[in-house]
């Protein structure tokens, strides 16, 4: 019975243990770097993010600066970074709207709402940061 119940728990290991075929290797241009930003909606140069539809480029922090966009409902932190290019001074998005275009010459461009690829064929979406509102600060961290 021992014998039935360790060969069972093996089978289980082994099968349960896979690799995850959700991740793409195309994916990996961007390094997770840590850090933690704040800003004060009240100041000047962040007040357009107190309407909805709007966003603001934050340097200095992540790859090559965030993108933070009021989506009316509250608030998403975008790596300014285009996910689908190594890191070079062309993949910085610019931002037009709710949209961020890579200046490289493939002119990738990305929803600042969802964060997901215009373009159908690009394997991977802006990297994502966490936002938490207090009052008229958002905090900022990955």
């Amino acid at each position: 019975m021992k014998h039935f119940f360790l060969t069972a728990l093996i089978s289980l290991l082994i099968f349960s243990c896979s690799g995850s075929d959700d991740v793409d290797p195309n994916c990996n241009f961007l390094i997770n770097a840590g850090f933690s930003t704040s800003i004060n909606l009240n100041l000047p140069q962040f007040s357009q993010l107190q309407f909805a539809s709007n966003s603001v480029f934050i340097p200095n922090v992540g790859n090559q600066g965030v993108i933070v966009t009021n989506i009316g409902s509250g608030f998403f932190a975008w790596d300014a970074s285009d996910p689908n290019h190594e890191l070079r001074s062309c993949s910085r998005l610019s931002i037009s709207g709710l949209e961020g275009t890579c200046g490289c010459e493939e002119a990738n461009t990305y929803s600042l709402v969802n964060g997901q690829p215009l373009d159908a064929d690009l394997p991977c979406g802006l990297l994502n940061y966490r936002v938490q509102q207090e009052g008229s600060t958002l905090f900022i961290s990955n």
